[in-house]
């Protein structure tokens, strides 16, 4: 069974600036006596206003990613029940599923465990880069990429995270806690926090 069995895809849906010229050319000729006339031909500039219109598409980022975490987590949820099933456990809940997971008790085809270890990889969906991305972007699309509302989406992402921990049971594995430093990072970038190297 394969946990990505749904695709990735990100489509930037972020701000992006339409500009609008709207110019006027004035190419009407003074009337003038005729030696004077190829003088006096020419254009006329008028300026007109400029509009600039943003355009943003926060609730399909939302929409498209809620829809993403859904079914992500329910293959997952899945998976986990399949591996209770076989070892004689039921879930109740979403957080025994976690402590399940944390215990550690149980035991994994290897068709499982390769696509486990392939989905948690660098460059998985579940890897560090691509879960902080995730995350990055889904906390721009709820308000609207503005860099000064980053330290909010932050302090949101924190809350999260201790929830998690708790449902979790114990300290979350090592690839949660360099999930968190990654999106902190991409925090700071997003507000402009300049941070020590």
């Amino acid at each position: 069974m394969s946990v990505n069995n749904v695709s990735n895809t990100s489509t930037a849906a972020y701000t992006s600036s339409v500009y609008q010229n709207n110019y006027r050319y004035n190419t009407d000729t003074v009337k003038t006596d005729d030696k004077d006339k190829d003088k006096n031909q020419g254009v006329v500039y008028e300026k007109g206003t400029a509009a600039s219109k943003n355009v943003y598409a926060k609730e399909d980022v939302v929409a498209r990613m809620k829809k993403d975490a859904e079914d992500r987590t329910n293959q997952l949820r899945s998976l986990v029940q399949q591996m209770m099933g076989n070892q004689g456990g039921k879930i109740g809940q979403a957080d025994d599923m976690w402590r399940f997971l944390a215990k550690g008790d149980f035991t994994v085809s290897p068709e499982v465990k390769a696509q486990a270890q392939k989905d948690i990889a660098d460059d998985g969906y579940w890897g560090v880069n691509q879960t902080s991305d995730r995350i990055i972007e889904f906390a721009k699309a709820l308000v609207g990429d503005d860099p000064e509302k980053a330290e909010q989406m932050r302090a949101a992402f924190e809350k999260g995270f201790k929830a998690a921990t708790k449902s979790w049971g114990k300290e979350l594995p090592s690839i949660s806690q360099r999930t968190y430093d990654a999106v902190m990072d991409k925090f700071d970038d997003w507000a402009g926090v300049e941070t020590k190297a």
